[in-house]
């Protein structure tokens, strides 16, 4: 087990904006870093870097200037190194769910150069920080992780009280301002039209994605994602982007070399600023990668669309999702259904482990092979045309590196506006695969969510 396992093991990296748990190098100047947490109880996290990790104690009442305070501090589990700029929420029911403000960083070092000793104690160190200066200690109590922070006294005792920083040192903002984060994004052309019949307009559809955000963003957050743009309206020219030209505070980039692509540049949604950013720039509908940012070379999910011949009726292409969950469930494949917003459904698979993309392509091709074998006068796995009259196409091909599958909750810009949504099985005979639109959408997401138990990507 590595230093930062049990971090990890605490965490779905999918729903937190928490950094994923990869050891660091050692360095010349130790990191420090102390950070306000609103979860269960609000409390302080004080995080010494050593040895590649960041050793980590909640202190209930924060750190104390007062030398006679000596201020409960317990031992968790190793932090990333990335932690020590970490800011911002995690979400309710997550591990430590609530608001993490930046109260304080800087660099420390133990006092006269000693090695400190982690296990027993006790740490004798220097801060330098911008609120936390001077000489401090840990000591170890009997209990495993139960230790006193107390602060020496130097030139720098009884200097603050910590009460009066009440704003984050990386962003200035209070608690309430990070817990709210959606920062002001200026919207251009509201009132646009964008749907005459029934009337929709850009602002409609700003104020939906707002709407969804926090059940979308699941889904989308840290993964590569490419958008169709509508600059002109639903009825006007449209155009694929996967390289982003506003290039803004709100995207993250990444770098893929590509022997067929010279721009190599992709981006990916960090938050909900980084979602309504790009709905500001006329994309409304959102497609991503089966794989986060943070891990390229293995896929996370199995994406399945079932295209039907165009004559075909929607009680045969219904039989066909049963079909399709069939052949999963014997496999034990755990599944998921949503509507594509177009003509016809999805299935979405989580992959457990490590599976690389050559491994997910042969799982998806083999699946479709399987019911063009078992079924030959009702599906094919040939993408062609011809191949499809009267029957059902599955489509295996987009689970392959760089495809991309329409994300749940993105809108579909259609003859109508419809949504890509999740919905349970048992609704499969009772919603239309493009029957969802913003309202019913909208009212949807206050119900019991049908893809709860989908914690795998």
């Amino acid at each position: 087990m590595t230093k930062l396992s049990e971090y990890n093991k605490k965490r779905n990296f999918n729903k937190t904006k928490e950094p994923i748990g990869k050891n660091s190098k050692r360095v010349n100047k130790l990191r420090f870093c102390v950070q306000h947490h609103i979860a269960r109880k609000d409390h302080y996290d004080l995080r010494l870097e050593w040895n590649g990790v960041l050793i980590s104690w909640a202190v209930p009442k924060g750190p104390s200037y007062n030398p006679k305070d000596k201020r409960l501090a317990i031992m968790v589990e190793d932090h990333p190194i990335d932690y020590h700029n970490f800011e911002g929420t995690i979400p309710k029911g997550e591990y430590g769910g609530g608001t993490v403000m930046l109260w304080d960083k800087g660099y420390w070092e133990p006092i006269k150069g000693n090695k400190p000793d982690f296990k027993e104690g006790p740490v004798k160190f220097i801060l330098k920080g911008k609120r936390l200066k001077g000489m401090w200690t840990l000591v170890k109590l009997k209990s495993d992780n139960n230790w006193l922070l107390i602060k020496d006294e130097d030139e720098y005792h009884l200097y603050d009280d910590i009460n009066e920083f009440n704003t984050s040192i990386k962003t200035d903002r209070t608690m309430e301002e990070i817990a709210n984060n959606i920062k002001k994004i200026e919207i251009t052309s509201p009132d646009k039209i964008i749907y005459k019949n029934p009337k929709v307009t850009k602002m409609d559809i700003i104020n939906y994605y707002q709407k969804v955000a926090k059940h979308m963003l699941p889904f989308i957050q840290n993964r590569l994602f490419s958008t169709i743009r509508y600059p002109n309206g639903a009825n006007g020219d449209k155009f694929y982007k996967k390289h982003f030209e506003n290039i803004h505070k709100f995207l993250g980039k990444k770098k893929i070399n590509s022997k067929s692509d010279h721009q190599n540049d992709y981006y990916y949604i960090k938050d909900i600023n980084g979602l309504i950013s790009e709905v500001q720039m006329n994309s409304y509908e959102f497609h991503i990668w089966g794989c986060h940012e943070s891990d390229l070379r293995h896929a996370d999910m199995l994406v399945f669309d079932l295209d039907p011949d165009e004559y075909l009726s929607l009680a045969k292409l219904r039989e066909g999702v049963k079909d399709l969950k069939s052949i999963l469930d014997e496999y034990k494949l755990e599944s998921f259904l949503k509507t594509s917003g177009g003509k016809g459904y999805h299935i979405v698979v989580p992959l457990k482990g490590k599976v690389t993309w050559k491994n997910a392509r042969k799982i998806a091709k083999n699946i479709a092979k399987l019911m063009e074998t078992k079924w030959p006068d009702k599906y094919t796995s040939n993408m062609k045309k011809e191949r499809r009259k009267g029957k059902i196409f599955i489509d295996w091909v987009r689970n392959t590196k760089g495809a991309t599958s329409v994300a749940p909750y993105s809108l579909r810009v259609r003859k109508k506006l419809t949504v890509s949504m999740p919905i349970s099985w048992n609704e499969l005979d009772k919603i239309k695969p493009d029957e969802i639109t913003i309202e019913q959408a909208l009212k949807r997401i206050k119900r019991r969510d049908p893809w709860e138990n989908l914690k795998s990507i």
